[in-house]
């Protein structure tokens, strides 16, 4: 296993930046890099947008002209029809070798991998780990993986996007149980989180971290009783135009919000 893959978010250059946007635009997404407890860029959008027809949030893998993986945001971008452009974009989870995830998969209905409980070594099995997931109505969930699988089977989960990546951060307000909060380990790491104010918080640390650090920012200062952690190290990527942000890395599975011009 050689990396970690991403779901990712973008912006276009010709959208408005934050600091010439109305109220109103401020409220469906905003881009900004914050100095406090740590550096690092958030982009945050409001969910109730996801419901209209002017916003969507996709996971994006392959091209669909030739089932090649897109691997960067200029590929992504190239391959949107022209009423789209992308407000912001992430890596969205991790990969193998040939950038496949390694953890639950669906887009668009389609299940590409299917929900991985196994045990095993490395941050992906740092249980309890996680599924960031949403459905046809754009109810957007991250659920422990082990609760998901339950719901999965009884019919109540029904994932028309879904992406695994472990550990979880934060859990039903609590930091992950196994979080050192003396540890040494400091990384570069980017996740994501469902927010009390009704936003999803898509963060990428400017500078090394440790899980426990990382997770506080998403239990204490961004308010998200559920987190999860995308990827680290070489692996975290963010595509914001609007604050100069278009990493070059190569990635798997990467998340975005659409938007669509009328």
């Amino acid at each position: 296993m050689t990396g970690i893959a991403v779901l990712s978010l973008a912006l276009s250059a010709c959208q408005p930046t934050p600091s010439n946007t109305t109220d109103a635009m401020a409220q469906e997404w905003s881009c900004q890099t914050l100095d406090s407890p740590f550096s690092y860029d958030v982009c945050g959008v409001d969910t109730q947008v996801l419901a209209g027809d002017d916003y969507s949030l996709r996971l994006f893998w392959q091209s669909s002209e030739n089932a090649k993986t897109l691997l960067t945001f200029d590929n992504l971008l190239n391959s949107l029809s022209e009423p789209q452009t992308l407000a912001f974009a992430m890596n969205a989870g991790m990969y193998n070798e040939r950038y496949a995830p390694i953890g639950y998969t669906v887009i668009e209905g389609e299940e590409i991998r299917a929900l991985n409980l196994n045990e095993g070594g490395g941050n992906f099995h740092l249980s309890p780990n996680g599924v960031m997931w949403w459905d046809k109505e754009n109810n957007v969930q991250i659920s422990e993986s082990n609760a998901l699988s339950a719901q999965l089977k009884n019919g109540e989960a029904e994932p028309w996007y879904a992406t695994q990546s472990g550990p979880m951060l934060v859990i039903d307000g609590a930091i992950h149980p196994k979080f050192n909060p003396d540890s040494s380990s400091l990384k570069f790491r980017n996740g994501v989180g469902v927010c009390d104010d009704g936003r999803l918080q898509f963060v990428n640390s400017n500078q090394p971290v440790s899980f426990y650090q990382f997770a506080s920012l998403f239990k204490d200062d961004l308010s998200c009783p559920n987190a999860l952690f995308l990827d680290g190290g070489i692996a975290s990527a963010l595509y914001a135009p609007s604050i100069d942000k278009h990493d070059k890395k190569e990635m798997g599975v990467i998340i975005g919000l659409v938007k669509t011009k009328k």
